[in-house]
């Protein structure tokens, strides 16, 4: 089992009431059921050694914490049918293979923050054997990328379904200087360059746009250590994505951050522009932020906006 050289992120599925999505509909606008962000403390595990034996194995059977940010504004409130469950193939989005899979947890809960304890490193298939060992079996590299195990997560509101996938990741040492990777939290959101609090609203009149902005991230971005192709350390560098939404109006740009090929940082600066006509409301904000790595956090905000 060598280390992950590729990001590994979110990707979710959406099984609605229709299957046509709306042409105009934004990302940024958040006015049905969704799955916002998943996230998992540790992001990661990394064993002591890079070979799957009971000792290694019971390294990486410690639980975790497990987060996923469901919203539903226009709910009311309605309860949240959920399944998650541990599955071997990345390719499998819905995890509908019964033999490579392992169910968590699965109950139900109301709008918000998900958080559950799991143990997706000590899982266990129906034919006795670690669900690890099947991870590495079905990894085309036979886990000298590092193994991802998908935790796919079901969700229902009314009708509306979705399905999204985190990839839980597990390391180990293959070359000197790697460490787990820390989770990446957002130091705090600014609007017009005033601090946006998180206790209380805050007050936006005016049809804008206005101009949203992330505390510096620079110094929170880790530098890491990576295997290369002949096996040496590879020393590379974060670059933070944040995912901009909001109940009313749109963000432009919908995503801010991240690397352009030649190696530059984009700018954590966006501009929330609400929608002409609408009536003055509390609107509610969201900005996930994910590393590249697995890590992911979020922070939700308020404002009480005005035309």
């Amino acid at each position: 089992m060598k280390a992950l050289l590729e990001s590994c992120g979110l990707s979710l599925l959406l099984l609605g009431a229709t299957a046509c999505v709306d042409v105009e509909d934004q990302p940024s606008r958040v006015h049905d059921f969704r799955v916002l962000g998943l996230a998992t403390e540790p992001p990661e595990f990394m064993a002591s050694a890079c070979e799957l034996n009971p000792a290694t194995l019971d390294e990486l059977a410690e639980p975790v914490t497990y987060r996923a940010l469901l919203v539903d504004p226009a709910g009311e409130g309605r309860p949240i049918q959920y399944t998650l469950w541990a599955c071997a193939d990345p390719e499998d989005r819905t995890c509908a293979n019964e033999a490579n899979r392992v169910l968590l947890a699965e109950g139900t809960t109301a709008p918000g923050e998900l958080t559950l304890s799991i143990q997706p490193g000590a899982a266990t298939l129906p034919d006795e054997t670690p669900l690890l060992e099947r991870v590495q079996a079905l990894d085309p590299y036979l886990g000298l990328g590092g193994l991802r195990m998908p935790l796919v997560l079901f969700t229902q509101a009314g009708e509306e379904r979705v399905y999204a996938q985190k990839l839980m990741v597990f390391w180990c040492p293959a070359v000197e200087g790697m460490r787990v990777n820390e989770t990446p939290v957002i130091p705090g959101l600014r609007v017009d360059d005033v601090t946006w609090p998180e206790t209380a609203p805050l007050e936006l009149r005016g049809a804008g746009p206005f101009v949203v902005t992330s505390e510096d991230v620079a110094p929170l971005q880790e530098t890491y250590v990576v295997p290369g192709l002949r096996l040496e350390a590879v020393t590379l560098r974060e670059s933070w994505e944040i995912s901009w939404h909001a109940t009313l109006g749109e963000f432009a740009p919908q995503e801010t951050g991240g690397s352009s090929f030649g190696g530059q940082e984009g700018r954590h600066r966006t501009e929330w522009e609400p929608p002409e006509g609408a009536q003055a409301q509390e609107v509610t904000f969201w900005a996930v932020v994910r590393d590249g790595r697995g890590g992911s956090s979020w922070v939700v905000r308020r404002a009480l906006w005005s035309p």
